[in-house]
């Protein structure tokens, strides 16, 4: 028996994807950027009080996995769109 050979995504599906990767790097830039701004936040609150700010903990958190997310899309290790497409990724 001869193997069929994996099919070709259709033209039309990776262009759409394409651009999608494009938004998906711009978001990744602008969530890498947010999570360096929390990360500084952070610091000086643990400097001020002596703690982490729960809220900032968990919302550092959650930007993670949607870096994670992101990456996996752009990699094509993931075929589902990330947030705003999804739902947001929650650690909880």
């Amino acid at each position: 028996m001869q193997q069929q050979p994996a099919p070709i995504l259709p033209q039309r599906s990776l262009w759409s994807r394409g651009l999608l990767m494009l938004l998906m790097g711009l978001a990744y830039q602008l969530a890498s950027s947010l999570l360096l701004c929390v990360a500084i936040v952070q610091f000086v609150v643990v400097l001020a009080l002596g703690a982490p700010n729960q809220r900032l903990k968990n919302f550092g958190a959650d930007l993670g996995l949607y870096l994670g997310q992101i990456a996996q899309f752009q990699s094509f290790a993931a075929d589902a769109l990330p947030f705003p497409f999804a739902d947001w990724p929650s650690d909880a």
